[in-house]
């Protein structure tokens, strides 16, 4: 049997800056930014962030402390930051996708990096070099449970696999060695938890479990720092992490090329706050309109079809879809995303204004969503194939991959532009600040003063 906790153990704990390829901490900056934008906005604007607040007041777990909460002005301890960090960064699903294994990376992982960076007093390379580890922890085990059978035994892999590579990103800061990590990670094992039954009725869960996973990760780590015995082979074991969370285990991913091939490197960055399956439709249907002059009311019907995955999460059941009576309904719709697109070109997150809106919802009656095997095949399942009718006749285009892929990662322009768009309305001239600061972050001689 393959020591696979044992084989991510010692790659964490030997992972230095200089084994980084140039690109790849320039990666994991600019993803750490990217997520940042959505953290300070969510602690204004997401509707489960005051019910988050007042459950840390409730239970005395809003102490002052050293970690920080974007955004904030006061600081926390380290675990209350990491979990804040988590939900709000995962709270506008804005957040960065990486497709093979269909996982947020950065949510789970860079609040609680950012935490075990703030105890240690740790530079940006090492807080760098940390990310890195955890990135390709999660996405190695996220491409090891296979993410098309963890979603169908219902489980959301940026909460499971992410427990583990917040896990590791802790890990390495807290200066454990293999040993120390392979029982961080069996800890981890206990706790990677996730579920998809938030989809029923748009519940905030899918927020928290992902800020619970940074929290768990760090926690786990801070544990096995102080001694503390954690399982073995916990992620091959008989009642590891692959046995129990998915029905087709491919343990050979979580390893292959370790060290040569790099995940980080296909992460992507989201220009859309919605899930990951519905944006190659919206660049479809906002290349299309614009191409064709159309308005919403040339439209008579749209078609839409999706890997199998994307029904599960956006195309089913279709009726709801198409009236989502919630911001997480509408995030996880493929008809209310797609009706914004077609009525007005653009897709953002102050769209959500538009929930309930009766005209949105007359476009969203016109609009269905099926699977389409065609989409099985192709290298990543977040493609989709677009067919418009309108009376002129019909048009279709197959998107194989959304904009913001690996393969067309967006300039640093348009990185700094969506930083903005999100933190300036919260932070105002501050956001330029802030956004220098990470953007320099390699050069930060002690992380504990990045927001100083």
């Amino acid at each position: 049997m393959t020591k696979t906790t044992a084989i991510l153990g010692a790659y964490v704990a030997g992972l230095s800056f200089d084994d980084l390829p140039s690109e790849v901490p320039v990666r994991a900056r600019n993803l750490m930014i990217d997520l940042v934008g959505s953290i300070v906005r969510a602690g204004q604007e997401a509707d489960s962030t005051p019910s988050v607040m007042q459950m840390i007041e409730r239970l005395g777990l809003g102490a002052l402390g050293r970690a920080r909460v974007f955004g904030q002005d006061r600081g926390y301890g380290p675990a209350t930051a990491a979990l804040l960090n988590g939900v709000l960064g995962h709270s506008l699903d804005f957040d960065d996708t990486h497709a093979d294994s269909s996982l947020h990376p950065s949510a789970p992982v860079v609040p609680a990096a950012m935490a075990a960076a703030e105890m240690t007093g740790a530079t940006g390379t090492e807080l760098l070099t940390a990310i890195v580890a955890g990135f390709e922890v999660c996405c190695r085990l996220g491409n090891a449970l296979d993410p098309t059978s963890h979603y169908a035994r219902g489980f959301h892999p940026t909460a499971t696999a992410g427990t583990f590579g917040a896990t590791a990103a802790a890990g390495k800061l807290l200066g454990l060695d293999a040993k120390g990590l392979e029982s961080a990670f069996g800890v981890a094992a206990s706790q990677a938890a996730g579920s998809l039954q938030f989809l029923v009725n748009g519940a905030w869960n899918k927020r928290y479990q992902v800020g619970a996973a940074a929290m768990n990760g760090l926690i786990a780590a801070t544990l096995a720092s102080e001694g503390f015995v954690g399982a073995a082979d916990a992620i091959e074991g008989k009642h590891g992490f692959l046995r129990g969370y998915t029905d087709n285990a491919r343990p050979e991913m979580a390893t292959a090329g370790l060290g040569s091939v790099w995940e980080t490197m296909k992460i992507g960055m989201k220009p859309y706050p919605s899930c990951r399956y519905t944006h190659a439709a919206i660049d479809g249907l906002i290349a299309m309109r614009s191409e064709n002059r159309w308005s919403a009311d040339d439209v008579t019907g749209v078609t839409i079809g999706l890997h199998r995955n994307g029904i599960v999460l956006t195309g089913a059941p279709l009726e709801e879809k198409r009236r989502p009576q919630s911001v997480v309904d509408g995030q996880f719709s493929m008809p209310f995303t797609a009706a914004v697109a077609l009525y007005q070109g653009s897709f953002g997150w102050d769209d959500y204004a538009l929930l309930g809106n009766p005209e949105i919802e007359a476009i969203a009656a016109r609009i269905d969503v099926r699977q389409d095997d065609r989409l099985e095949g192709l290298r990543h399942p977040f493609g989709a194939h677009v067919m418009v009718r309108t009376r002129e006749g019909s048009h279709e285009r197959m998107i194989a991959d959304p904009s913001g892929e690996p393969d067309s990662f967006p300039p640093q322009a348009q990185m700094e532009d969506k930083f903005m768009t999100l933190a300036r309305p919260v932070l105002g001239n501050r956001a330029s600040e802030l956004y220098a600061r990470l953007a320099s972050l390699e050069s930060q001689t002690d992380v504990r003063h990045l927001l100083d």
